[in-house]
């Protein structure tokens, strides 16, 4: 099932030029990066690590926005470590991505954590671009 959006809060804008060994920059100029191939050596970031840092920033972004709602205060040392896994599907005829999550709630007992991150989990972007599309593991510490 597709997703509409009742509404566009915003749009990111990038130029990107050259694929895994070339460059991005956003619209706005707040975002300029060189890119490599993992495990290339060669400076630069790669699309995973971009994601594993956006997924972790839109989660906490979604903690914040449904915490109220649940009663939970997010706590302000609140973090989230992420890791996006590559590797070949299908037999190699193609390539998927792989996610873990690993959030830090200080301070709360774990039931509280528990409701917190269920119910941030519902609301986040990046949980429902790729909810029954990818594996998305997600653990409390």
């Amino acid at each position: 099932m597709t997703t509409t959006l009742d509404k566009v809060l915003y749009t990111a804008e990038a130029h990107t030029t050259g694929g895994r060994d070339g460059a991005g920059k956003s619209s706005d100029g707040a975002l300029a990066v060189t890119l490599s191939a993992p495990g290339s050596g060669k400076p630069g970031t790669n699309p995973e690590q971009l994601f594993a840092v956006g997924y972790a920033a839109c989660f906490i972004g979604a903690m914040k926005a449904v915490g109220p709602k649940v009663g939970v205060r997010v706590p302000d040392d609140v973090a989230v470590d992420s890791s996006v896994s590559l590797g070949p599907t299908g037999g190699g005829a193609a390539y998927g991505i792989a996610v873990k999550l690993a959030v830090t709630l200080p301070g709360l007992d774990a039931d509280a954590k528990k409701k917190l991150v269920d119910a941030a989990h519902q609301v986040c972007p990046y949980s429902n671009a790729t909810r029954g599309n990818i594996p998305v593991e997600i653990g409390i510490v």
